[in-house]
């Protein structure tokens, strides 16, 4: 059984996520959100940070990031429950003038919820924002040692476009090889839409 979402033809925020027995609220992150945003950074395990491009334990990352929102160049939904945050989904554009049509989308999701559904469900809505931004492909990172979001991935249709080896480096200076997957956002978003109806059929 998938997460139920409340559907809209375009996404309006808040939405109400319903995960088992536990009620979430998606929302867009703004400037009331540095403290809680900056606390949850900091409480996640530090290999769950390696590919990010921005180090989001500090206040001044933090900062740039709602700048950046300001500016248009990303959006983030944040997932809270009971009013704590327990995840988030951005979909990050970037500047790169010769690929306006590509964005990054970066998941992260706080031990506590995962494997429940909430990154399949932030990631769906990360795909809708993008459609609506004009993005037409999604780009995701990730360490080769972390089998589980590469298996999430994959099981979304992500497929791998490249392997950079010793990319990255963690906080013992151990190097990593990065993963680089994507996927088209109309196709997802069609593919997850006949996921729906399948789950349906079968209830």
């Amino acid at each position: 059984m998938s997460p139920e979402l409340n559907n809209t033809e375009r996404r309006t925020y808040p939405q109400e996520l319903r995960l088992g027995g536990d009620g979430l609220v998606l929302r867009h992150m703004a400037d009331a959100d540095h403290d809680a945003v900056l606390a949850f950074a900091q409480s996640l395990p530090s290999h769950d940070l390696l590919f990010l491009r921005r180090d989001i334990t500090r206040p001044e990352v933090i900062d740039r990031w709602l700048d950046d929102i300001r500016r248009g160049r990303i959006a983030t939904l944040l997932a809270e429950r009971e009013g704590v945050l327990v995840g988030y989904a951005t979909v990050d554009r970037g500047d790169v003038s010769w690929s306006p049509h590509v964005a990054e989308l970066r998941v992260l999701i706080a031990p506590s919820m995962r494997r429940r559904g909430l990154g399949r469900a932030l990631t769906k809505e990360a795909f809708q924002i993008a459609l609506d931004l004009g993005v037409e492909k999604m780009v995701a990172q990730m360490t080769t040692d972390q089998e589980g979001a590469i298996a999430v991935f994959e099981s979304l249709g992500f497929r791998t476009e490249a392997l950079l080896r010793d990319h990255v480096k963690d906080r013992e200076e151990h190097k990593l090889d990065l993963l680089i997957m994507a996927h088209d956002v109309v196709r997802f978003l069609a593919q997850m839409e006949a996921y729906g109806m399948a789950e349906a059929l079968e209830e």
